[in-house]
């Protein structure tokens, strides 16, 4: 079947039949919902990009597994180009949307139990392996969005999985039969899970002896039975419904809590189940290579945030105001220093037993901690440059109002020779883009938390090759 068009790709999601709540009403039809429809779009984009001819090239490679062209987030690292070509692609699409396009983690977890369920089989003889790699064939040849279910609730989490009053704060299994398995939990912050195909389980923590039952990974399409999607708020979804006042209608972010009632998993599709001491590997895997895909789809949206400046600078006209020229220099800089850094985590990547390519996890931390930091200091930019009406500018509906209208536009005009809807527009933009925070929260604690990305840098760097040279250049011999 091969690689989708955009319109397949909707089509193909328009066949499914999710359990779906939002502001506590079920959902019938989220192909066509406002909402859920944005960001639909926005992983449609990378399906579409496929068939861009200035595109493809990036997009679209040759599995190795199934020897036919595919998109790339269908296509584990088999190489240091793999690495690269990730954050490459994953720059040109924060570029395009502005936003997330949602088909990121899914990538990352095909990566992780790439190289994961390889080192499992090789300790125990399991069969992982074999049962992923069917898996991953199916996704690759029909070309499917997955999604990656991670973040546990955690419930009271100054205690572990095992000793929560209630055992189902971490997904769990609740049964083993001799067809499957049956699991219990939720998970929280799903971006796009009603975007993708399916919805890939992992870890979201290290494990040990008598947390068997919460060492569990597998995939199940998003409309299983007892699979239950409640998309969260965020802080421009009613304008997304009321269609007004947005500043980008075509592409947004929604994140699920994502509730697994009972659900049932086919043996052929469980990639760990009881293996407690290869979570933390599934959880460096996938966080790392998460961290890593960020760094790309940042960089990206702060080129769309740079060129929002630009833009209202020559609306606005104050293009020749040097201290503004300076805040994009700023601006520049961290998009540059952020692609730089993942860039880097790609090309010291190295092949794993599998086969399949690592990235450097430190360089890949590094990249989040400084994305954290700094993609609020871009926005902050961002909106100083822009000015003020970003904050209070009057509704679409006021503007369009027959007696009011007319006196807005006249009094919102800028520069000479630009269309105020223009001005307007862009304004509406750089709002969203601040202020959506779906998205704005994601540079905080996407890919985990900020202290999470500190301990993985420390755990994961050598330091006893630092100490060896300030010894040696001290002149101490050990």
């Amino acid at each position: 079947m091969g690689l989708k068009t955009r319109e397949e790709y909707i089509e193909s999601l328009r066949k499914m039949k999710p359990e779906v709540y939002m502001f506590g009403e079920r959902l019938t039809n989220i192909v066509d919902n406002p909402r859920l429809r944005a960001g639909i779009e926005a992983t449609a984009a990378t399906y579409e990009l496929a068939s861009v001819p200035e595109c493809r090239d990036l997009i679209v490679t040759r599995s190795p597994l199934i020897n036919e062209p595919v998109n790339r987030f269908t296509l584990p690292p088999s190489s240091i180009e793999d690495l690269v070509a990730r954050v490459k692609v994953n720059r040109k699409l924060g570029n395009w949307v502005g936003t997330c396009h949602q088909r990121c983690t899914g990538l990352d977890c095909l990566s992780t139990l790439s190289i994961v369920t390889y080192d499992i089989d090789k300790k125990y003889g399991t069969g992982y392996n074999k049962r992923f790699l069917e898996f991953l064939k199916n996704v690759q040849k029909n070309d499917l969005a997955a999604n990656a279910a991670v973040t546990d609730v955690k419930g009271d989490r100054s205690l572990g999985p095992k000793e929560q009053a209630d055992p189902d704060m971490y997904l769990r299994v609740v049964e083993r039969r001799s067809d499957g398995i049956v699991v219990r939990g939720a998970k929280a912050h799903q971006t796009g899970s009603l975007s993708s195909h399916e919805i890939i389980a992992l870890p979201t923590r290290a494990l040990r002896k008598g947390d068997e039952d919460y060492a569990v990974a597998f995939a199940v399409p998003q409309d299983a039975p007892g699979l239950v999607h409640v998309v969260g708020r965020s802080s421009l979804d009613s304008r997304e419904l009321d269609g007004c006042d947005v500043g980008n209608t075509l592409y947004s972010k929604y994140c699920p809590t994502v509730i697994f009632n009972n659900v049932f998993v086919p043996w052929e599709r469980v990639f760990m189940c009881g293996e407690v001491e290869f979570a933390v590997d599934m959880v460096v895997k996938f966080s790392s290579f998460h961290r890593q895909s960020h760094g790309g789809c940042k960089s990206g949206k702060i080129d769309c945030m740079i060129g929002a400046a630009l833009t209202l600078m020559d609306y606005n006209g104050t293009s020749k105001a040097g201290h503004h020229k300076q805040k994009v220099i700023d601006m520049i800089h961290r998009a540059e220093t952020l692609y730089g850094c993942c860039l880097a985590a790609s090309y010291e990547g190295k092949k794993e037993p599998s086969g399949t390519y690592f990235i450097d996890t430190v360089l890949a931390n590094a990249s989040k901690i400084h994305e954290g930091k700094e993609m609020a200091e871009a926005i902050r930019l961002m909106v100083d440059v822009s000015g003020g009406f970003v904050a209070d500018l009057p509704s679409d509906r006021d503007l369009e109002h027959p007696e009011i209208g007319p006196m807005l536009k006249k009094y919102l005009k800028g520069v000479d020779g630009v269309p105020v809807e223009n001005r307007i527009k862009m304004f509406r933009l750089v709002e969203k883009m601040a202020m959506e925070s779906a998205d704005t929260i994601s540079d905080i604690h996407g890919g985990g938390s900020p202290e999470a990305h500190r301990v993985t840098i420390l755990r994961e760097t050598d330091i006893e090759s630092k100490k060896k040279a300030a010894r040696r250049l001290a002149g101490i011999k050990v």
